[in-house]
């Protein structure tokens, strides 16, 4: 790969700040573009050009976009228990609309955007998906799901009908070392590393991927991503109460013990729909949340294999570095 100048938006989150740790490590000129709030502790050790704003700030972007080739767009709000769902289609949908009309102008050799595998189908027979397989669950996938869904449409809209060299990555759950803030499914395994954790969900499971892996993936997708197609990042499909084994077994602590059935899970969620049609905005939204655990499918990432040359490691390395990591930094767990 030779080296290029990018733009990273969204450093300084967990994938973000891994993307530009290998584009700072193979000798790329890079810039960043974050909030003067955020913490960034993920990118501190790194020489990068700084430039601050949001993505609602018009003249920031365009600045930032100045001049650079590849832009690695990783700007998400993650929180699918947010009561109200205004900031997540402010920041997923409405942001990324004014970023991509700058994005169109740049000049851009390619746009690699940061979206989710919750925008897979679920599959009908227990073979793993495809990103050709179209989406299925509209119905009660949930507001967060519905913000990354339409963040995807406008991105492939503004490849279509304007010309923007865009990559859409299909990342699942990411683990790793340096989840300073941490993620939500980070936060999970920072629990059971640490042995604090009792209760998991019986029968959970997700489709998952080393943190290092998943930035190594972007950086390919710049280099080999095809503009318009959709890359499922994804290395295996884990049992959560595997995933928390793995974790508790590198720190020597005793893993959770109590299965809680999801029926119990989707009873409680049930149960709670009155409240929450009476306090939208202050009950979260917790079937959603349940659904998300239960629903997701085994996912085929052949194509990001073959297109991309990606060729993830086994994703239960990553679950055993990010234990060790939350054990001696001991993050925040809220």
């Amino acid at each position: 790969m030779s080296p290029r100048t990018s733009l990273v938006m969204g450093a300084s989150g967990f994938l973000g700040s891994h993307v530009t740790r290998q584009l700072v490590a193979r000798g790329d000129d890079v810039r960043v573009m974050l909030r003067r709030t955020s913490s960034t502790r993920g990118i501190d050790d790194l020489d990068v050009e700084r430039r601050y704003g949001d993505i609602f700030d018009d003249e920031a972007v365009r600045c930032a976009m100045a001049g650079r080739e590849v832009v690695f767009y990783c700007v998400v709000d993650t929180r699918a228990m947010l009561p109200d769902p205004a900031p997540l289609f402010d920041t997923n949908v409405e942001g990324l609309r004014r970023v991509l009309n700058y994005a169109v102008d740049a000049g851009l050799q390619k746009f690699v955007y940061l979206s989710t595998i919750a925008t897979m189908a679920l599959s009908s027979d227990g073979r793993p998906v495809t990103e050709e397989a179209p989406f299925n669950w509209s119905r009660i996938c949930g507001r967060y799901v519905q913000s990354r869904l339409t963040a995807e449409e406008l991105v492939l809209d503004a490849e279509q009908r304007r010309g923007l060299p865009a990559v859409v990555m299909n990342v699942s759950n990411t683990y790793g070392p340096r989840d300073w803030q941490p993620t939500p499914h980070g936060a999970v395994v920072a629990r059971a590393a640490s042995g604090t954790m009792r209760f998991y969900a019986r029968g959970a499971a997700a489709e998952v991927v080393g943190v290092e892996d998943a930035a190594h993936a972007m950086l390919l997708a710049a280099e080999h991503g095809r503009p318009g197609e959709r890359y499922i990042i994804s290395e295996s499909y884990m049992q959560l109460r595997d995933i928390l084994r793995a974790a508790a077994d590198e720190t020597g602590v005793r893993p959770p013990a109590v299965a809680v059935p999801m029926t119990m899970l989707y009873a409680g969620a049930y149960a709670g729909l009155p409240l929450r049609r009476l306090l939208p905005t202050r009950i979260a939204p917790l079937l959603d949340v349940v659904r998300l655990l239960d629903l997701t499918s085994p996912a085929d990432h052949s194509k990001a294999a073959r297109e991309l040359g990606w060729r993830p490691a086994p994703t239960s390395q990553a679950i055993r570095r990010a234990a060790r990591f939350y054990a001696e930094h001991r993050p925040h767990l809220g």
